[in-house]
């Protein structure tokens, strides 16, 4: 974890955090599925350092990201890298005077429906609280807000985009009692703070939100808290896009603890988090919660000997096309032993099964703290804080022999609706159907179809047939009316 989250940390006196384990027992590796792993770039300074955020697929075909510190200033960046590893710096940070451009990215970014993308920093702006901007694929950037401690402070997550256009996120301090917010922010730059953290007796509702949010398909949003609920290791919560909080579940430590990853929906309609600490390994847990507040432990970090399996989890899961869930630990693993592990990657069935897929070991970098994102390649893409070639970080790519697949651009919209669709070798596409229904559509690039929702399509896959073959969405798409 970077030594200005660690200082974060020891300012809100979260002392119950478990970083350190003990190791008993030695054991041999465990065999692995047939994959392919492959180091992409490593980072040297100039072209940035310290990767804490993850990729996004963009329309153009690349994945986009930010480094915490390098580049031109040592402010961090915005870099693009082709899936075959061909990496561009995008922006330099405090490339203006003062840093009003902000400084320190730590999150991932976010494609809006009108192509650019989303961004905050922890650090900079006009009040030196950190910053939300947007920037073109070109490298145009625009400071939309700057953070002032009274409507937030240290934006540590990725931006999501809701179905009514604004984009919502979380700052881990500062709004009205000083323990974080929820926020609301138009594509144009109007900030409204939605809920300030702490606002109950003793912090029931929570406190530091470390999570991105995440809008399930019932139109509210998800995320969760580090620290507060009623047993003080965080929460559970749903906020509506207008601001009603509902604390949906308190952790207890037994059940796991400290949750600082988001949550994803799965296709299941279900819920799936990580925490951090707790747990029946006190490592952290795998989990699965109902959009009703019903919470079920999947898994317990540190079950195998040596902790060969990982602990210690802060990065999302996401819910791949085979159904499974896969994510990463930032310790453990068959590696860098007697340093307590470089790390994992795993896979989870949504019924609790765990399969670690790599252990890292410094030279294809160390100590994930991000999750992973599946390209429509198939393939998953990650980055690493730590480690490589030059210690500066690394972005990899993970092959387990998943197909091409096709990803809207939005998941839902009426009869009519404009929806753009990301892939791979779509050029030559001679069909687009919803459900079953075609659609007229136009073909932008190798990676970009446009098209419209037609009359007479119901909620279902999007399908798109390519001279390559039939290529369909990961996820339904969700008509609504």
């Amino acid at each position: 974890m970077h030594p200005f989250r660690l200082a974060c940390l020891d300012k809100l006196n979260w002392s119950n955090r478990a970083y350190a384990l003990v190791l008993l027992c030695v054991t041999t590796a465990v065999p692995l599925p047939a994959q392919t792993f492959t180091t992409l770039h490593n980072f040297n300074f100039t072209d940035g350092d310290d990767p804490q955020g993850g990729l996004v697929q963009a329309t153009d075909g690349n994945l986009y990201g930010t480094t915490y510190g390098g580049g031109a200033t040592g402010g961090g960046t915005v870099f693009k890298i082709t899936p075959s590893g061909t990496l561009t710096t995008v922006y330099s940070f405090c490339a203006q005077s003062g840093c009003p451009d902000g400084a320190y990215p730590y999150a991932a970014l976010v494609q809006a429906t009108n192509g650019s993308l989303y961004g905050t920093t922890t650090g900079g702006g006009a009040n030196g609280d950190g910053t939300v901007f947007k920037i073109t694929t070109g490298g145009a950037l625009t400071t939309l807000h700057s953070f002032d401690v009274t409507d937030g402070y240290l934006p540590y997550t990725v931006l999501v985009q809701a179905t009514n256009g604004n984009l919502y996120g979380t700052t881990v301090q500062g709004g009205t009692n000083g323990a974080g917010t929820v926020f609301k922010i138009t594509p144009s730059g109007t900030m409204t703070t939605l809920y300030s953290f702490c606002s109950l007796s003793s912090c029931t509702d929570g406190k530091s939100p470390f999570s991105s949010l995440v809008q399930a398909t019932d139109g509210n949003l998800y995320g969760t808290t580090f620290v507060g609920g009623a047993d003080g290791y965080g929460t559970v919560f749903k906020i509506t896009p207008s601001g009603t909080m509902t604390t949906l579940y308190s952790f207890d430590y037994t059940n796991g603890g400290n949750p600082e990853s988001g949550l994803v929906e799965a296709t299941d309609g279900n819920l799936y988090g990580i925490t951090s600490d707790g747990g029946g390994k006190d490592s952290g847990t795998v989990f699965k919660i109902t959009t009703g507040g019903t919470l079920t432990t999947l898994y317990s970090f540190c079950s195998q000997s040596h902790c060969a399996d990982g602990y210690f989890s802060d990065g999302a899961l996401v819910q791949a096309t085979d159904g499974n869930l896969y994510g990463t630990t930032v310790l453990g693993g068959a590696n860098c032993i007697p340093d307590g592990g470089c790390g994992t990657i795993f896979k989870i069935t949504t019924g609790g099964t765990l399969t670690t897929l790599h252990s890292f070991d410094v030279t294809d970098g160390e100590n994930p703290e991000t999750g992973l994102t599946q390209d429509t390649n198939g393939k998953f893409y990650g980055t690493m804080p730590g480690g490589g070639t030059d210690n500066g970080g690394t972005i990899y790519s993970l092959s387990v022999g998943l197909g091409s697949f096709v990803e809207t651009q939005t998941s839902s919209g009426k009869v009519g609706a404009a929806v753009k669709i990301l892939g791979t070798n779509l050029t030559g596409a001679t069909s687009v159907t919803f459900n079953g229904t075609p659609a007229t559509f136009t073909i932008v690039s190798k990676s970009e179809i446009t098209t419209t929702v037609p009359t007479g399509a119901t909620t279902g896959k999007v399908q798109v047939v390519t001279p390559g073959g039939t290529l369909t969405s990961n996820v339904n798409f969700r008509v609504t009316h």
